[in-house]
């Protein structure tokens, strides 16, 4: 005999939407355990009332019955396990699987019957299709019919929003003739209509508010939704009854129950967890967050009797109840909704803590790892569980080696990342998911072990692997193959042409127009050797500055001051800082480049209402900088130059100076005593060409020795000197032959 019976494939119909999970039959209980919620029904075995066996479209459906009225459906279940089940439920549960005949006669006319809490159409006693009671959320009276209204499901594809019954009205009795003297008067008969709508009422999901409250807590501060509200709590609901909105949740509704201790330590955090969520227009609220001062303490009376204390709930509830407000909050919930309270595991931070600091998208708050799952408070508050991870990855965080992202990927491919986690948190959370059984992506070091500096990026550790950036460099090695494998043709400033440019900055620049500069030009063949060797000498000059990585310039970059302030952001980063991490959700193998180009075309289509508020973020930051880089200069304009910027100023190629032959002012017809300005400028170069290809067939040789053609500074003043003389001597001369 079979100890179980479990099926992993069978779906639960909640509110028209299809729910898979796990069914488990043992020998004392049945057990379904919802994938999509996590939640975990458990019937015991006396409370099963009768078990049906029907033919559904998603194969063959069990369904049970419970003595409260409840009914669970179990769909997915194929025609060959009806023995195995009908053997397993008579021999452990006593009762006897029915089979139900389906009627297909296409009628839509018929009985109805009042099962327990569901509608049973049937024709003859054949059930057409049954109405779960449970889904009706209102029921209206008309003219000889009746229509009910259904709860609407926004996860549903197809949902059922109304359905019509027609009740004809009975023949009218055919008049009798009365006795005299007979006093008797027939009772008036209720209307079927009436009582029709009236037992729809009686079993639907309809929350009414009858009597007074058991408990109340008054001005309790919720953070979603946000404000004040005072909370009622009834025996199957809960009511939040604020300023402005009121929300009833009905217990069935409420999935778990979370106690939090925040990081200060002085208040802490009531998370319960709400299955559909909480609706207020277009908005939803999953979570019910509600936040306590540690220290504060209520008194509180309860509106129960000792008897209804000691029978309903076990006396886990007393009549007047005192104490810490989030412990007596926390103990009524507990008895009301008959659900376990979730508190932190056995993680502790680096800094003792119970929880981690992070921010999800635009909201900041608290990781706690629990012994189940990972939940975030508080904005948004959401809550994964282990058993729906698929893996989690620990990666760099972008600009900042002080923290990293801790990435949590589902088994459905969704991807949660929470980044500005402090640097000190990792060890303590890698040994929390590796202890845990999580699959942990993008993890280096030896032997299995976590790899910090290799991780996260420590910068005292150059030569180790970084993994982070040898996906970079992939990325970028991907981007260049794909990119135009053709040259860029040199760029030439307006209002210059291509001479001008190349002698102010080509090495081995020959122009058009001169033809003594080119190579064959001049009957000498060693100056154009000379000039040959020159030119190679240079390109070799500019290849070892390319191998050894520098600039083609030879010059070095200039290392930035790390006291500087930073520089201010645009308008446009402030809004790609935002919109990267919910890209890298949608898309979580989306290259650097194309995020970029999709960022770009989300900047593009905002209006300028919706990009005004990072503008104003981007000119406040501006205004930052400007403040923070007065100070800096005013503190730092008496500092000597840095040697950095000696290296990065003496690495620069330095322009050739312009030589001057200094000429006497008195000899008249010498063009090289004109200023050196306008077309008469030639630089030192222009100067050699033409000394050795003017006047004549005057050799290198031939000619006297020169050095640059400038005279040392003793030479110049004797040359002015003697020319002074001259002068004096000749005006002597001239007076003399006046006279």
């Amino acid at each position: 005999m079979e100890d179980s019976i479990e099926y992993s494939d069978v779906v639960q119909e909640n509110r028209s939407s299809m729910h898979p999970g796990r069914l488990k039959l043992q020998t004392s209980s049945v057990i379904f355990k919802n994938i999509k919620t996590g939640r975990q029904d458990v019937f015991q075995a006396g409370d099963l009332h009768n078990a049906s066996w029907l033919h559904r479209a998603r194969g063959h459906c069990l369904k049970l019955s419970l003595h409260n009225g409840t009914i669970h459906r179990f769909d997915g279940i194929k025609e060959a396990e009806f023995d195995r089940l009908s053997t397993f439920i008579e021999k452990n549960y006593s009762i006897t699987l029915k089979k139900l005949d389906l009627s297909y006669k296409g009628w839509n006319w018929g009985q109805c019957e009042f099962v327990d809490n569901g509608l049973d159409f049937k024709i003859g006693e054949k059930l057409v299709f049954e109405v779960p009671l449970s889904n009706v959320s209102h029921s209206a009276v008309g003219k000889n019919e009746c229509a009910l209204e259904f709860h609407q499901n926004e996860e549903a594809t197809v949902s059922l929003v109304e359905m019509r019954f027609h009740i004809p009205t009975k023949k009218e009795k055919e008049l009798t003739i009365e006795p005299v003297g007979s006093g008797d008067e027939e009772p008036e008969q209720e209307d079927p209509v009436e009582e029709f709508c009236k037992k729809v009422l009686d079993k639907a999901d309809i929350i009414k508010i009858e009597g007074n409250a058991i408990a109340i807590f008054q001005e309790i501060t919720c953070l979603t939704p946000r404000g004040r509200y005072d909370i009622k709590i009834y025996p199957t609901f809960l009511q939040l009854h604020g300023k402005t909105f009121d929300y009833k949740i009905p217990f069935t509704t409420i999935l778990r129950l979370f106690l939090l201790p925040h990081k200060d330590g002085r208040q802490m955090f009531f998370m319960v967890s709400v299955d559909p969520p909480i609706r207020q227009g277009m908005t939803r609220y999953p979570f019910l967050v509600m936040v306590f001062n540690k220290d504060d303490e209520t008194t509180l009376e309860l509106s129960l009797t000792e008897e209804e204390i000691a029978e309903k709930y076990e006396g886990k509830l007393e009549k007047e109840m005192s104490g810490l407000e989030y412990e007596v909050v926390s103990r009524i919930m507990k008895s009301f909704v008959n659900r376990k309270i979730t508190v932190p595991g056995t993680f502790v931070g680096s800094q003792g803590t119970q929880c981690v600091s992070c921010s999800y998208k635009a909201g900041t708050g608290f990781l706690y790892p629990l012994e189940r799952g990972f939940i975030f408070a508080h904005k948004p508050p959401m809550h994964i569980r282990f058993d729906e991870i698929s893996a989690v990855n620990f990666a760099r965080s972008s600009g900042n080696t002080r923290s990293f992202d801790f990435e949590v990927e589902t088994k459905v491919g969704t991807m949660f990342t929470f980044v500005g986690v402090e640097k000190g948190e990792y060890g303590k959370l890698y040994d929390f998911v590796t202890e845990k059984k999580l699959r942990v992506r993008n993890i280096g070091g030896m032997g299995g072990q976590p790899n910090y500096k290799e991780n996260l990026g420590d910068s005292s550790d150059e030569g180790g692997h970084d993994a982070y950036l040898h996906k970079m460099k992939a990325q970028g090695k991907d981007r260049r193959e794909s990119e135009d494998d053709s040259t860029d043709e040199d760029f030439v400033p307006e209002g210059l042409d291509g001479d001008e440019v190349a002698e102010e900055f080509d090495t081995d620049y020959y122009s058009d127009s001169d033809d003594a500069y080119k190579p064959g030009a001049s009957d000498d063949s060693e100056a154009d050797e000379k000039r040959a060797m020159k030119r190679e000498a240079a390109k070799a000059r500019k290849e070892k500055r390319k191998r050894e990585g520098g600039e083609p310039g030879g010059r070095k970059k200039k290392k930035k001051d790390p006291n500087a302030p930073k520089g201010a952001q645009t308008g446009y980063f402030l809004f790609l800082s935002e919109v990267r991490a919910e890209i890298k959700e949608e898309t979580p193998d989306i290259s650097v480049t194309e995020l970029t180009k999709k960022a770009g075309e989300k900047w593009r289509g905002l209006t300028d209402a919706e990009k005004e508020p990072y503008q104003e973020l981007a000119k406040k930051d501006r205004e930052r900088w400007e403040r923070e880089i007065a100070e800096y200069r005013e503190l730092h304009k008496d500092d000597p130059v840095s040697s950095d910027e000696d290296e990065s100023k003496g690495s620069a190629p330095k322009k050739p100076k312009m030589k001057k032959k200094k000429t006497s002012p008195s000899k008249k017809g010498d063009e090289t005593g004109r200023a050196m300005t306008g077309a008469s400028f030639k630089s030192k170069e222009f100067i050699d060409a033409d000394d050795s290809s003017s006047s004549g067939d005057e050799s290198d040789d031939d000619k006297p020795e020169k050095k640059n053609d400038v005279k040392s500074g003793s030479d110049e003043k004797e040359e002015s000197e003697k020319e002074e003389s001259e002068k004096e001597e000749s005006e002597k001369e001239d007076v003399a032959g006046d006279e």
